[in-house]
């Protein structure tokens, strides 16, 4: 780590802090994230081991981070890892929160074009993790890395990732921060998909333009009545086998709202892409793939991406 000069710490998560730094061999400025642990009683953390080699799989795309390298120091009985990245100026919450506030209002002061930017490159981003069968499960503004200057979106921060193979296997529901947690892990299902991801990029394309979150639950049950409120409560019409799910219960029976009232500056192409994106059935939700072809990005000049 002697390569390297702190230059101030740029945030901390659930599994290590990041710190911004120059590279004193090259004067490149870089990300440095650190996990701590114990030698004798935990070994290299799964979540680091995880994040790496994710990061060697998705490493191609412009739309993922760039791991730059692995550093170990190894100081009185501990190792302390750091993950070398390429430096982003931004997340997208605070991206949000210094170009798009407009407190007090379900709408947003960024651009149409710029909300459009972000969300094509955030589902070219997701769609080339589902591609080389990768869950992200953590997608939130917070791991949505901004150059400003640039306008370019990058997705961060594998620690929750997930390989995923056909056919599906049973995963915890303890994934994605609380807000951006699909129904189907809400109410217990273990056997979920890349659809999961795509509800969050939906949670995600409304905080955009609102600039505050769609759904801001603080418990799981709270979380669940806010979603049910809006997009009414799901029916086995709607959604074969949702009365089967472990943590189904008798809701209260709410009919879908407006979804228009909740994001106003939305066209109905816009409308249409959010809507697809939080269906309730996970099975019918729209894929990333399939979103990249959706009409509401025809005015974008696709070929600066």
């Amino acid at each position: 780590m002697d390569n390297y000069e702190k230059l101030g710490k740029i945030g901390e998560g659930t599994y290590g802090k990041v710190y911004k730094a120059r590279d004193k061999r090259t004067g490149r400025i870089v990300a440095l994230k650190k996990s701590r642990i114990e030698i004798e009683t935990q070994g290299v953390p799964s979540t680091v081991l995880r994040e790496i080699s994710l990061l060697q799989v998705l490493s191609q795309s412009i739309y993922i981070v760039k791991l730059l390298g692995v550093e170990q120091i190894h100081r009185r009985g501990k190792i302390e890892f750091y993950l070398v990245f390429e430096y982003m100026d931004a997340d997208l919450k605070k991206y949000i929160d210094i170009n798009g506030c407009n407190r007090g209002t379900a709408s947003s002061t960024l651009s149409i074009k710029r909300i459009k930017s972000f969300m094509y490159q955030l589902c070219k981003g997701v769609a080339h993790c589902h591609r080389h069968g990768v869950l992200h499960r953590d997608l939130k503004p917070q791991n949505l890395l901004i150059d400003s200057e640039k306008g370019l979106l990058k997705i961060a921060d594998f620690g929750l990732g997930r390989a995923f193979s056909v056919p599906l296997k049973s995963y915890t529901h303890e994934i994605v921060t609380l807000w951006y947690r699909a129904p189907e892990v809400l109410l217990g299902d273990t056997h979920y998909s890349t659809s999961v991801d795509m509800w969050a990029v939906g949670c995600i394309f409304a905080e955009l333009c609102r600039s505050r979150p769609l759904f801001p639950g603080d418990s799981e049950l709270q979380q669940l009545l806010y979603i049910f409120e809006l997009l009414g409560t799901p029916t086995e019409d709607a959604w074969p086998g949702v009365y089967k799910l472990r943590d189904w219960h008798d809701y209260p029976e709410w009919k879908s709202a407006d979804i228009h009232e909740a994001v106003p500056d939305l066209d109905d192409m816009g409308i249409n892409l959010l809507s697809n994106l939080l269906l309730f059935n996970p099975s019918r939700r729209i894929s990333a793939k399939a979103a990249l072809q959706h009409p509401f990005f025809d005015e974008l000049d696709k070929s600066q991406y």
